[in-house]
């Protein structure tokens, strides 16, 4: 064990954690901004074109420079997206959860008429058979 630290010092031991989490965090800046680039639809296909070859070729520069000038409104495109999602999402638990309503209140009126003697058994289990279909 001694001979292990001995040909690998602690100051190079931290030395390669501190490269390694830099390539990681290089590469997750790099997902993210080809990520919000890919995604905007105020920019053309051709300057999306330009910016990857861009961030490709001088990957350093491409991206310092595409977070000096985009970098600003990245949190806003993201946040607008997530606002519209959560959106979506709500609308469509609104409309499910409104089906469900409604066949719910499709079987008690159908209770109702039952218990009222309106309807027979029959007429009932018909009834809440066709408000529990899709």
């Amino acid at each position: 064990m001694a001979l292990a630290s001995a040909e690998y010092p602690f100051l190079n031991l931290m030395w390669t954690m501190l490269v390694f989490f830099c390539w990681v965090a290089w590469f997750w800046l790099l997902f993210v901004v080809l990520g919000d680039l890919y995604r905007r639809t105020d920019v053309s296909g051709w300057a999306k074109a330009g910016w990857t070859l861009l961030v490709i070729v001088l990957p350093f520069l491409g991206i310092l420079l595409y977070l000096i000038t985009g970098g600003r409104n990245m949190a806003e495109r993201r946040r607008a997206r997530e606002l519209a999602a959560q959106q979506q999402f709500t609308d469509y638990v609104r409309k499910v959860s409104a089906a469900d309503r409604t066949s719910a209140a499709q079987i008690a009126e159908a209770r109702r008429l039952l218990d009222e003697g309106i309807i027979d058994e029959a007429e009932f289990r018909v009834l809440k058979r066709k408000a529990l279909a899709p």
